[in-house]
């Protein structure tokens, strides 16, 4: 029997040693991400290799996670029951002050009002334990 009442598990993520730190430092309410040390890009998603030289030399860097969004959709409707009760749900590609381009889950208290360019923090602890990736929330 399914109770309506009681939220369905949000689906967690596969862990793989490429992306363990990013999770495992998103669980202490914390954001890191890779950069390549022999040429600099700045890597997301976690991989083993640079996808700008193959480079495996990827270290870890903490990144203050502020940002700008550079383009968004809203979903409507989920393939998974977790977030069906969250919809819709806003999507963004986020450009983070510190160089990283990466897509994250935004929180928007009006998401009618959400538009590119609004400007996203990383979700705070405890919140932030609540989701199982990088989110962040649009700053009013």
């Amino acid at each position: 029997m399914n109770d309506a009442s009681i939220p369905p598990e949000y689906p967690q993520p596969t862990r793989t040693p490429a992306n363990a730190p990013l999770l495992d430092a998103w669980a202490r309410g914390e954001l890191l991400l890779q950069q390549c040390e022999d040429c600099g890009a700045k890597v997301f998603f976690p991989r083993e290799l640079c996808p700008a030289c193959w480079s495996p030399r990827l270290a870890w860097k903490r990144s203050a996670g502020t940002g700008t969004i550079v383009s968004w959709t809203r979903i409507h409707r989920h393939i998974h029951a977790a977030f069906t009760a969250e919809a819709p749900t806003l999507l963004a590609e986020v450009k983070l002050d510190d160089g990283w381009l990466m897509i994250a889950r935004i929180l928007a208290k009006d998401g009618a009002a959400f538009a590119s360019g609004t400007r996203v923090e990383p979700v705070p602890m405890p919140d932030a334990a609540r989701f199982p990736l990088p989110t962040f929330r649009a700053l009013e």
